[in-house]
């Protein structure tokens, strides 16, 4: 039986949860959970086990930087990938989310091939053939 890949994606938009997950549907053996904000984000990041994290940087209750550094303080996920997306294009931005352990950074407005190629980049997957 081949694993299943597990999926987080902590973004306050509805639209733009909807967006992703309509865009990581086309991964093969993958689950995907929803996260409203940071702090939801964290409890279920923390509550079970993601294979990759999808983080809004701007999110109400706690941003997305502040789950950035709180994941990788936490030992058992300083090594879940981490994919920035965010309407913050600052180089400041990304530099960042890259030093406090964001493993991409895309910035809005997302296309589902970039996303796509991220996550597959970053689960080890390959492309399925539908």
């Amino acid at each position: 039986m081949e694993r299943r890949n597990r999926i987080l994606i902590v973004e306050d938009s509805p639209t733009m949860r909807q967006l992703l997950v309509f865009a990581l549907k086309r991964l093969r053996n993958t689950d995907i959970t929803e996260a409203q904000d940071g702090m939801d984000g964290l409890r279920k990041v923390t509550a079970d086990d993601y294979d990759l994290a999808l983080v809004d940087i701007n999110m109400p209750v706690m941003d997305g930087l502040k789950l950035i550094s709180l994941i990788r303080d936490e030992e058992s996920l300083k090594d879940m990938p981490i994919v920035v997306i965010t309407t913050e294009g600052a180089d400041e931005d990304r530099e960042r989310a890259l030093a406090l352990g964001a493993n991409e950074y895309l910035t809005k407005p997302i296309q589902a091939n970039k996303v796509l190629q991220v996550a597959r980049g970053l689960l080890k997957t390959e492309p399925s053939s539908s």
